[in-house]
């Protein structure tokens, strides 16, 4: 079988969520490529330095124009037999609306039917419009969770059938961080953290509750009043009402801001924390918990969404991520328990066993391989 892959988004600098996603996912088929599983993956730009190399059974198309890519450069060029593949993977819940083979959609989240108000007008237009064709032309559809998937059947009446529930994984190597690691503190002077932090990872973004955690922060502080909190991440968007925030509560000097983190410092930064917490209101996934458990570091998460999917039994537990007052007090009784920091620690590190984009790889390529050409 011949797949064709949209590639773009693991072509960009500075990479989050599902540009990540695809990058892992094309490092992982680029291994086991064959005359049985074969890859082209579509371009709208050469491929930069990080991407897969080209083998004898995974290659690169290059092909413009840049503007409207997916809904007219690609499909015109997925009818040129020469180059045609069996089957489309979209590994970002963007499909061509025409397309003369099948197709295979992931879809990471639908938190813009909950939350519609946190988006940008057009944004969400798209999100919505593209979103629907999407899933109802695909013959098959990947759900990250099995939150997405019950999602996927309430607001947009796909057959379960349909659907196929791939858990996202992480980079086993990279977050396996030895104790003690004399690069937790090199990473921590590189963006000025000196003493002890709880951190938050994750793009700013309204729908990660980010305000919440800064007015929690603000109690916190009173208990532990040499503590840090590290927001890491890239701006996204209605983001400035967060650094308002912390102008408003007066925690210039006890609130970090990193912006991008590039991927060889994740680990260490995560590592060097007391704890991570993600109150987010809405989560896809949620990679980043993964990753926190898998340095040892104790997550403290919403209880929504797929995040006790992923988390498990492992992670302590925001009941209303809209009150601060609790996420505050859940923080101190974490702090304040040295025994549950290390019990939660451990059994986060047994939790995160459970994934891997290797697994993630695998199963994504069954579901496509099970499509009759």
């Amino acid at each position: 079988m011949l797949i064709g892959v949209d590639g773009n988004e693991a072509n960009i600098a500075n990479r989050v969520g599902t540009g990540q996603y695809t990058l892992s996912l094309l490092k992982e088929w680029q291994k086991i490529a064959s005359a049985n599983n074969q890859f082209i993956i579509y371009l709208s730009r050469p491929p930069q330095f990080w991407l897969p190399e080209k083998t004898r059974y995974f290659s690169y198309r290059i092909f413009g124009p840049q503007k409207l890519w997916t809904q007219f450069a690609l499909p015109f060029n997925l009818f040129f037999k020469r180059h045609r593949a069996d089957v489309f993977f979209s590994p970002a819940h963007y499909a061509p609306r025409f397309s003369p083979i099948k197709t295979v959609v992931t879809i990471h989240d639908l938190a813009y039917f909950y939350y519609p108000q946190e988006f940008k007008k057009n944004d969400l237009w798209q999100l919505k419009s593209w979103t629907k064709y999407s899933v109802k032309k695909a013959t098959k559809i990947i759900a990250v969770s099995e939150n997405t998937k019950k999602d996927l059947i309430k607001l947009y009446k796909v057959n379960p059938q349909k659907i196929a529930v791939v858990y996202n994984g992480y980079d086993t190597k990279r977050f396996n961080i030895p104790l003690g690691s004399n690069q937790i503190e090199k990473i921590k002077r590189k963006y000025r953290v000196d003493g002890d932090y709880i951190i938050y990872l994750g793009t700013l973004q309204p729908r990660k509750n980010i305000e919440t955690l800064i007015k929690a922060f603000s109690q916190v502080n009173n208990h532990f009043n040499r503590l840090k909190l590290v927001i890491a991440g890239k701006k996204g968007w209605l983001y400035k009402s967060i650094f308002t925030e912390v102008r408003k509560l007066g925690l210039e000097k006890k609130i970090i801001f990193t912006d991008f983190v590039p991927d060889e410092d994740i680990p260490f930064l995560l590592a060097g924390a007391q704890l991570f917490v993600l109150p987010s209101l809405y989560e896809g996934f949620g990679i980043t918990a993964l990753e926190s458990m898998a340095c040892g570091t104790p997550a403290l998460v919403s209880r929504v969404s797929s995040l006790p999917e992923v988390v498990g039994n492992a992670g302590g537990y925001i009941e209303n991520p809209q009150n601060y007052s609790e996420v505050g007090q859940k923080i101190i009784q974490i702090l304040e328990n040295p025994k549950l920091q290390k019990e939660l620690s451990k059994k986060g590190i047994e939790q995160v066993k459970k994934f891997s984009w290797q697994k993630c790889a695998a199963e994504t390529l069954k579901a496509i391989n099970a499509i009759s050409i």
